[in-house]
């Protein structure tokens, strides 16, 4: 194991950095348990001449949790169910899955 591996393990098992969630393929099926960090930054969005600030939500999860993810993917976390909305992304290291999510009803 490399030394970015180990400190995303780390990161990941760290109660006060990740959560454990539900992964679901395409959203269907009963789930596989991962640990997913979940960031929920402002985001700039451009219109013309106006600036907005707009809410975001990113799911970053390990690729060795997952070695494939997909939009329409979805996550379960404390309950509240998110839907992958665009092609992740994998980080420098080909560690770490990126994703930008939304909340489903």
């Amino acid at each position: 194991m490399n030394a970015f591996a180990a400190a995303d393990d780390i990161l990941f098992t760290d109660p006060h950095l990740s959560q454990p969630a539900l992964y679901r393929a395409g959203g269907a099926g009963d789930g596989q348990p991962v640990r997913v960090i979940l960031r929920t930054p402002d985001r700039i969005a451009n219109f013309g001449d106006g600036r907005f600030v707009t809410d975001s939500v990113l799911i970053d999860l390990r690729i060795s949790e997952a070695a494939e993810l997909a939009r329409g993917d979805t996550f379960e976390v404390d309950g509240t169910l998110y839907e992958i909305r665009s092609e992740p992304v994998r980080d420098a290291a080909r560690l770490i899955w990126a994703s930008e999510a939304r909340v489903l009803p």
